[in-house]
């Protein structure tokens, strides 16, 4: 995953290849140079209990790839199959664009893009559920 950077906040946590990084105390940036590193914002992350829509349960299987608790390859099917089926409910041409890049994303193995693709689903899939965002 090279060429990514992230902006943390103090005192945040941040999981990159399976180890809990926290930030200092002030504001900071960290560039990610190594391709194909698998980071996880703490702060984002979906908790077991909340996959509860169609949309968080994709979230949380890329999530888990991200925190090495899946294979990619075993991931990468069930994402696309997740995708597809989204796909069927979410027409709307700004939904098709993210999940366009979500699907884009996993053929290239990049979980982390991924995640934030659908993540970006997440507020609509509430307006069209009724629910109050997480």
């Amino acid at each position: 995953m090279s060429g990514l950077v992230l902006k943390l906040n103090p005192r945040e946590r941040v999981l990159v290849n399976g180890a809990v990084i926290e930030n200092g105390d002030r504001r900071s940036r960290l560039s990610i140079l190594t391709p194909n590193a698998n980071i996880l914002r703490l702060r984002d992350a979906i908790r077991p209990d909340e996959v509860n829509t169609p949309v968080r349960r994709v979230c949380y299987i890329a999530q888990l790839v991200l925190s090495g608790d899946v294979e990619e390859d075993d991931a990468k099917h069930q994402i696309l199959r997740g995708i597809e089926q989204l796909s069927q409910a979410l027409r709307d041409d700004d939904s098709r664009t993210h999940l366009d890049s979500a699907t884009d994303a996993v053929g290239r193995l990049d979980f982390y893009r991924t995640l934030k693709a659908l993540r970006n689903l997440l507020p609509r899939e509430a307006r069209l559920l009724g629910t109050a965002p997480q």
